[in-house]
């Protein structure tokens, strides 16, 4: 691969639309627990912009560090509903993108960008109105040089993702299904809604244990130290 080369996979396959807007009305809590409670990004991906709701198919981004030739060349290529996913390696010492790029990708359709890398301008980010989550901020500029790769896996906040997963994020932070996963996902919905409303219930009556508690804790389950 020569120091300019993006490589692209032009169609990668995107989660039905009717998918994504049933995991888009739910919190990512309630996804993790239907997904086998995985999925979550890291801790260190966290909303920058003051926008944090957004659902989306991930359009995925390999860069290497301290450049962004690979994110422009996205723009090219992916979609109205995409969530741009920029994996950049964690590098720290530079942003990847900025409010004009995030700009650009809002008048394109992209719901969001995610990436583990840090971004700058802020201010200009919240004017634009996208959710922006990164691993931090960085005023310093990248290059445009490439390499790197459009379409294919990447991992980013401990997570495997691949063009087509969906990818929710909200206040708590951004969730991936894999798209081969998402309609068992959507399936599940109902087993914790009803999960739900029943730990709520608790609540509102009142409780200060969950009734299960005391039959967990049984007396071989439980050692004494005074």
């Amino acid at each position: 691969m020569t120091l300019s080369t993006i490589r692209v996979m032009r169609l990668p396959p995107r989660c039905p639309p009717a998918l994504i807007a049933q995991l888009a009305q739910v919190s990512t809590g309630w996804i993790v627990d239907a997904n086998g409670k995985r999925g979550s990004l890291g801790a260190e991906i966290r909303p920058i912009s003051a926008a944090t709701g957004f659902c989306g198919s991930a359009f995925t981004v390999l860069s290497r560090g301290r450049d962004n030739l690979a994110a422009y060349a996205a723009l090219q290529y992916a979609k109205a509903g995409d969530v741009l996913v920029l994996a950049t390696n964690a590098y720290q010492e530079s942003s990847v993108v900025g409010d004009v790029f995030v700009g650009l990708a809002r008048n394109l359709g992209i719901v969001a960008i995610v990436t583990d890398g840090m971004v700058r301008d802020v201010a200009g980010i919240d004017a634009v109105g996208i959710p922006v989550f990164a691993r931090g901020l960085s005023p310093n500029s990248p290059y445009k040089d490439g390499p790197g790769e459009l379409g294919t896996q990447v991992c980013l906040g401990g997570v495997a993702v691949r063009s087509g997963d969906v990818i929710r994020g909200d206040a708590d932070g951004v969730v991936v299904v894999a798209q081969s996963q998402a309609s068992a996902v959507v399936a599940d919905l109902e087993r914790v809604r009803a999960q739900e409303a029943r730990m709520d219930q608790w609540v509102r009556d009142g409780l200060t244990a969950p009734p299960w508690l005391s039959e967990t804790l049984t007396a071989n389950r439980i050692q004494y130290l005074d």
